[in-house]
């Protein structure tokens, strides 16, 4: 495959997120973790805002990443697979079932520990990990299949966010809040009033993401709520379009691969593997491995049952439990939230290592069970 290509593929994304992964876990257990340590801590002053590395990754460039899945929302809302009330159903209620079961889940074996705190963490779908991994099935995944996914992962993203905002925030500051609302509505007005070139809603954008960084709501929020207000069409062309396009390599490529490289890096010790028994880890592991996919298709079941949703397109039940499965890969959110809920401490290491194993057994479990599912039409059975 030519370089080109290969830029385009699907599955590239997640190759290089996994590589990012590998990376960080060798640099952590190795003479190389206190350089890499000190580099994350080292201070950026930005003018009005001094972060460290870590927190300008965390805060800054994730805020990139959440005004992509913003575009991506408004997309699928306006023209995709959220489009209308019955398309939009079924990977809704799906989503759902498949964020309440795993907290529920995590809840119930840690209620009235520390560790409780960290409910969050098994809710949401990291979305390159679990499209890379089905694209490796490669052409004979049925397109509903994909999209079912694909839509399933996009509310689970918005759920998170939602979820950061309302539970995972730090000592409201309302005047800053004020500030930050006006400047929203102030998007929301251009965007009323026909203005459609990008900048004029990127640069009061960044002004709100620097009002919400001090209100004590999560920053990162600002980047999905400028995204709502891209225009989605213009003369020249759809201005929301256009931004998805041109961001989606940088977040796939260098964003989301630094995040991996910045966050996954646990150091082993003889602690952690005995720790994999505690209630958080347990809680991690059973929420994305077992209430993920028993969330995920049950709540399926029920909205196709009900008349409330249908099938996508060539994708029957078992299918739909395979993207259930893969649906259990949380790497990139559920790392975000255990960092939110823990900080930099011993249980967010356990999280961490407990995440990694949860998403590696749902990644090969899910592939291994399409892989199973999905076979190749024999030619009597093909139509003419």
């Amino acid at each position: 495959m030519k370089f080109p290509a290969l830029l385009k593929s699907d599955v590239t994304g997640g190759i290089v997120l996994l590589l990012c992964v590998i990376v960080s876990l060798i640099i952590a257990n190795s003479p190389l973790r206190n350089g890499f340590s000190h580099l994350l801590s080292a201070q950026i002053d930005a003018g009005i805002i001094s972060l460290s590395v870590l927190n300008w990754i965390n805060d800054g460039l994730m805020a990139v990443f959440f005004f992509l899945v913003g575009l991506e929302i408004k997309q699928e809302i306006l023209d995709g697979h959220l489009s209308g009330a019955k398309r939009a159903a079924l990977p809704v209620i799906a989503a759902l079932g498949g964020a309440l079961l795993p907290a529920l889940i995590y809840w119930l074996v840690n209620s009235g520990t520390t560790a409780g705190k960290g409910w969050g963490i098994p809710m949401a779908t990291d979305i390159a990990f679990s499209l890379g991994v089905l694209s490796l099935l490669g052409s004979v995944v049925p397109r509903g299949l994909r999209a079912f996914l694909s839509a399933l992962a996009v509310v689970d993203d918005l759920l998170a966010i939602l979820v950061i905002a309302i539970f995972y925030a730090t000592g409201m500051h309302w005047l800053n809040m004020g500030i930050a609302a006006m400047l929203f509505l102030l998007l929301l007005l251009m965007n009323k009033m026909g203005v459609k070139q990008p900048v004029f809603f990127i640069i009061p954008g960044i002004l709100m993401w620097y009002f919400v960084h001090h209100s004590g709501v999560h920053a990162t929020i600002a980047g999905v709520l400028t995204a709502l207000t891209i225009p989605a069409k213009s003369k020249k062309g759809s201005p929301l379009k256009k931004l998805e396009h041109h961001l989606s390599r940088p977040v796939n490529y260098v964003i989301m691969p630094l995040f991996a490289l910045a966050n996954t890096n646990i150091t082993f010790t003889t602690g952690m593997v005995s720790g994999l028994g505690s209630g958080l880890s347990l809680g991690i592991i059973a929420g994305l491995c077992l209430g993920k996919p028993l969330g995920v298709t049950l709540s399926s079941l029920l909205a196709v049952k009900t008349g409330i949703g249908t099938l996508p397109h060539d994708v029957n039940r078992k299918l739909m439990a395979g993207a259930g499965v893969l649906a259990g890969i949380g790497f990139t959110m559920s790392i975000f939230i255990t960092l939110l809920s823990f900080g930099n401490t011993m249980q967010a290491e356990s999280a961490k290592l407990a995440i990694v194993l949860a998403s590696l057994i749902a990644g090969i479990g899910g592939y291994l069970y399409l892989r199973k599912q999905l076979v190749i039409p024999l030619p009597d059975k093909t139509r003419s």
